[in-house]
């Protein structure tokens, strides 16, 4: 009779608990809690913390984020909607910021794509995932959406952007200071006929208009003329501005940003129209690429809140969901002079 080779499955690692990390550590579950939620009610040596996350690390142990929710009565969930504009790398390098301060302060960081979804729509599908906080970028939500996302258990709303909402705290962002900057030392320098570049992609105009007429009010009462200058982000389209650059009499350009500008300088250069001679050229964002330009560009360094500061702001917040939402002015803007200008 021939033999039949039967496999027997391997029965399934069960998942490892709190009670396996702490008979490795051998602490108590209590122990294990307080070390891996960070507990700093209740003093634990330093040598206790080191046994424990060891311990956790051999047996893969990870707390889980449900039960940790339900025994703290909200979760440590800090959800950001991805903006809908295209960010730079000044406003990534903020979010990376606040993501790692948030980080070591015991927040889960979860960005949410809510393509097709706008304002308080918006806030009523990042209800759902019950965020202790969120933090919109840009605008748009109003004062029904911060109470749908209040009523779903978050602590804190946050608005990033130029508007405040009632109910939200807010970061508020003067982008009309950056035209204001630009265009007093394009005037100080001696133009008279500035251009302003208006970006055509969707999503910029919350920082496009306030820009545009912060130039305005700079150059209020002067003999200087302000242009809009509509512009995609193509090269085409820069050719096309640049062609008929010299029909339109301008002497200066500020150009939205570093990105803008450094497009549309190549332009310049390409039809023989001379930077800085006989068209000064301001970005914005103070990246470094405008510095290895030949000319240098000039440009507005704008200071943004720090990602410490905002983090600590949302733990104060979680903590103390009754206080008063608070109202910040956090954008700086100072003109960076350089050759092209």
């Amino acid at each position: 009779m021939p033999y039949v080779m039967v496999q027997i499955p391997k029965t399934p690692r069960s998942v490892p608990t709190s009670a396996d990390v702490a008979r490795l550590a051998g602490v108590s579950r209590a122990t294990v809690s307080y070390v891996l939620n960070n507990t700093s009610a209740v003093r634990i040596s330093e040598p206790t913390r080191r046994r424990v996350h060891e311990a956790a690390r051999e047996l893969g142990y990870v707390p889980h984020a449900a039960a940790r929710s339900l025994r703290a009565g909200h979760s440590r969930m800090v959800l950001m909607p991805a903006p809908a504009f295209p960010v730079g790398p000044l406003y990534s390098r903020f979010i990376r910021e606040l993501q790692s301060a948030l980080g070591r302060l015991d927040y889960t960081v979860v960005q949410y794509g809510s393509v097709g979804l706008h304002g308080d729509e918006a806030a009523r599908a990042w209800a759902e995932l019950r965020p202790v906080a969120v933090l919109v970028p840009g605008s748009g939500l109003g004062p029904q959406g911060v109470t749908v996302l209040k009523r779903s258990g978050a602590r804190v709303v946050v608005t990033v952007g130029p508007e405040c909402v009632e109910g939200a705290h807010a970061l508020q962002m003067d982008h009309s200071a950056v035209g204001f900057a630009a265009a007093r030392h394009l005037y100080e320098r001696g133009r008279r006929r500035i251009g302003v570049v208006v970006p055509a992609e969707d999503g910029l105009g919350a920082f496009s208009v306030p820009r545009l007429d912060g130039v305005r009010r700079a150059l209020t009462g002067t003999d200087a003329t302000v242009t809009e200058l509509p512009l995609g982000y193509d090269e085409g389209a820069a050719a096309r501005l640049a062609a008929d650059w010299r029909a339109r009499g301008l002497d200066a350009v500020f150009a939205y940003n570093d990105e803008y500008a450094m497009l549309l300088m190549s332009a310049l250069q390409d039809v023989g129209v001379a930077v800085p001679e006989e068209t000064a050229v301001v970005g914005a964002d103070d990246l470094m690429l405008g510095r290895l330009l030949r000319p240098r560009l000039s440009t507005v360094h704008i200071e943004l809140p720090s990602g410490r500061d905002l983090a600590e702001l949302v733990d104060r917040a979680v903590r103390d969901p009754a206080a008063a939402p608070e109202t910040r002015k956090v954008l700086g803007a100072s003109v960076v002079h350089r050759d092209s200008s």
